[in-house]
């Protein structure tokens, strides 16, 4: 039950829940899964750490918002989070990381040594993809919506098919660096720069997808973009391009939202903002949104009248100086906003 003492206006006590909140997942119309995995990170792990120091972070949000005041009283549940999966994904990122120096040392492609470190990586992977998926439909099923906390941006795909399971034809709307559209990429089916090509190729009742700044990316994955009628996208070089030219962010956003349906799902990786705000980031790249211009996107989204039916928010890692809590403190404000628009 719900503490009958919980003071919003008192400091945050630290019971575990994201926002020292009061409301057990039963309790509560929104549940947020940590997920701890960042097995395929090809540039810098600790993502994996994010959900934790999110946590930790979020017990200075302040719990009024001034575009949900009251978001917080519907309930924000907290699974608890699941030592297997963390200690599954610090035993194969060893692995991954053995296989990562073979294609960096140019090794050839049919070494057996490297398929089956690569059978086992993708093995686990899918292993997770069902753990997340099950977990995700059970609260969809409860009538909860669920926010996942990760991890790498592989960790939410089971989440996107429950959502999706439960709202066909739902549109997805991506802010990230990364079009994450790569087949396989180095060799691990689920890869977090292939999530969205595995949501494209594995999730049909996914209507449309919609990229936001996104500005690494390789011929591939243009390529599949600009032949596939249900991807559009939003580079951060154009958007700048039409801001340097005079467009107001307004319009930029009422046309990226103008191609979702009425139910929308958010996948949003952290490196999608500047990288001043998420300097550990796995795979930080130059330019990206502002903090406010992310906050506006979404806001606009949920006053054009379309709903969020479920998010993730992944690619958070802490710094290794534990007295940096910068990445942690920017992710736990996104969070809360997610969360707040999802209770609209």
């Amino acid at each position: 039950m719900a503490d009958i003492n919980f003071d919003p206006n008192g400091p945050g006590i630290d019971n575990g829940r994201y926002f020292g909140l009061p409301f057990t997942a039963e309790e509560s119309r929104l549940v947020l899964f940590p997920v701890a995995w960042d097995v395929t990170t090809s540039y810098r792990e600790g993502t994996a750490e994010g959900p934790t120091a999110i946590q930790r972070a979020s017990l200075q949000v302040d719990l009024y918002d001034p575009h949900h005041p009251q978001g917080w009283q519907q309930g924000i549940g907290t699974l608890p989070s699941d030592k297997s999966i963390h200690e599954n994904s610090k035993k194969l990122r060893k692995t991954a990381q053995r296989v990562i120096e073979h294609w960096e040392n140019n090794g050839a492609p049919d070494d057996d040594t490297l398929q089956a470190n690569l059978a086992q990586i993708n093995q686990g992977s899918a292993e997770l993809n069902h753990i997340v998926y099950e977990t995700s439909r059970r609260w969809i099923e409860a009538g909860k919506k669920v926010g996942i906390v990760g991890g790498d941006h592989s960790s939410p795909l089971g989440a996107i098919r429950a959502a999706a399971e439960r709202y066909p034809g739902m549109g997805l709307l991506h802010i990230d660096a990364h079009a994450d559209l790569r087949k396989a990429y180095e060799g691990f089916t689920y890869s977090h720069a292939s999530i969205m090509y595995n949501v494209l190729n594995e999730l049909p009742d996914v209507s449309m997808l919609v990229q936001v700044g996104i500005r690494d990316y390789c011929d591939d994955e243009l390529h599949l973009a600009s032949s596939t009628p249900q991807v559009v996208q939003f580079t951060d070089h154009d958007l700048s391009a039409e801001k340097f030219g005079g467009s107001s962010w307004y319009a930029l956003c009422k046309q990226i939202i103008s191609p979702l349906p009425e139910k929308v799902y958010i996948s949003f990786d952290i490196d999608g903002l500047c990288p001043d705000l998420c300097p550990h980031t796995g795979t930080p790249v130059p330019g990206g949104l502002t903090y406010q211009e992310a906050v506006y996107l979404l806001v606009m989204l949920t006053q054009s009248g379309r709903e969020i039916v479920g998010f993730d928010l992944c690619e958070v890692a802490p710094a290794p100086d534990a007295a940096d809590e910068w990445d942690a403190n920017v992710g736990a404000r996104m969070l809360y906003k997610l969360c707040n628009l999802t209770l609209l």
